[in-house]
């Protein structure tokens, strides 16, 4: 009896080490596949291209995100200043905080491009570490003999930036951020935008994917929550309508094309006769004669590159024609070459005595998703807006 006992005891245990075994090469496989994932996605990631007149020096490197990290804390366009208590009361917060919340282009009310907070330095808790944007002042004429910025990413929490500005004085401080206003906006908000990319790419509609692809040979990433679509001939518009705080909110997104002449196509006279008259044909007002249209002196026009390409941007305001309804919109066109046309993804928002920011930001960001036919290589393609150039200090 006691030989059959321990004859079926050793046959369990080699039943229970050979299972384990299993499992544990399982396991195995499992963290290579994820291995070659990670390499993967970290080869797509390389390919940053920034513009050239809009530069940051700085010694910031992109550090690596660890399992441990936390989620980062805050709402996207918010900003925590952090200073000294002396910077307080000697003008460099104000005028940092004044180039931060100074008004948002391309909207008719007055908004922030930032919500802001400031602190003390020594009020820095661990809990306020974990903010998803941080803009630290150090002025210290014993440490520093010019002013610069420094950033790094991803410290405490994920996604981070954590942004310094050094300056031996308050005086060239303050004049240090009144000259680099544009440099401090552009980066946070582009910042923003690439998160939202990132977002966008793990959670997009795949309706308006597929119809940007049959009609267009494009590809997009538009917002899940814009579920109505309607085509017209070269012209596709999704949108969403629903009610936030009791007020409408509409928003809207369209990619349209038209045939490519030559370079008098990007001038503001141009964009304006072609967007009037497309949007008149596709989207109508309420009653018969009426249709969207651009509003005159509120166009904002630049060029950017997008995906190492040339990119026009325009922003300003809309209304429908002989009715009260109107608001902000963003358009990016872009020069398709194998097809010599012009194809340009606008979002457009409807949400009166709101504040307009975040929605309207949310679907710029899907504009830069755009991919034209010869750049739907996956491989090849960055995902991410282009940044600002990032230099080594001299």
């Amino acid at each position: 009896m006691k030989q059959f006992v321990y004859k079926v005891c050793i046959l369990l245990l080699a039943v229970m080490v050979t299972v384990a075994c299993g499992n544990g090469a399982q396991k195995g496989e499992q963290s290579q596949d994820g291995a070659q994932t990670e390499a993967k996605a970290a080869s797509k990631s390389k390919s940053k291209k920034s513009k050239k007149n809009k530069e940051i020096k700085t010694t910031g490197k992109k550090k690596k995100k660890s399992v441990l990290t936390p989620t980062s804390a805050g709402s996207p366009f918010e900003i925590l200043l952090v200073a000294a208590e002396d910077d307080f009361h000697n003008g460099a917060v104000d005028s940092l905080y004044a180039v931060l919340t100074d008004d948002m282009a391309g909207v008719a009310q007055s908004e922030p491009c930032f919500k802001v907070s400031r602190i003390t330095q020594n009020n820095l808790s661990k809990t306020l570490r974990l903010c998803r944007n941080i803009v630290i002042i150090k002025i210290d004429p014993n440490l520093y003999t010019k002013c610069k910025f420094k950033f790094s990413r991803d410290v405490y929490a994920a996604p981070q930036i954590i942004m310094t500005i050094q300056a031996p004085n308050a005086l060239k401080f303050k004049n240090f951020v009144s000259e680099n206003h544009d440099v401090i906006i552009d980066f946070f908000t582009r910042a923003e935008l690439n998160r939202q990319i990132d977002l966008l790419k793990e959670d997009h509609q795949p309706v308006i994917q597929e119809y940007a692809k049959t009609m267009f040979g494009c590809d997009i990433w538009a917002p899940a929550e814009l579920t109505k679509v309607v085509k017209g001939r070269n012209f596709l518009w999704a949108r969403c309508e629903r009610f936030v705080r009791n007020v409408e909110q509409n928003l809207n997104l369209v990619v349209y094309s038209y045939p490519y002449r030559d370079v008098n196509t990007f001038t503001e006279k141009y964009f304006v006769h072609k967007r009037d008259s497309i949007m008149m044909a596709n989207i109508p007002g309420p009653k018969e004669g009426q249709y969207m249209m651009t509003t005159k002196g509120f166009n904002l026009i630049s060029e950017e590159t997008v995906h190492g390409q040339y990119a026009q941007i325009v922003r300003g305001l809309w209304n429908i024609k002989g009715y009260d309804m109107g608001g902000p919109f963003v358009s990016v066109s872009r020069v398709d070459e194998k097809y010599q046309r012009v194809v340009v993804a606008e979002a457009f928002v409807y949400f009166p005595n709101q504040a307009k920011r975040n929605v309207l930001k949310k679907l710029e960001a899907a504009l830069y998703t755009l991919r034209l036919p010869d750049e739907l290589d996956l491989q090849k393609f960055s995902y991410d807006l282009e940044e600002i150039l990032i230099l080594p200090e001299d």
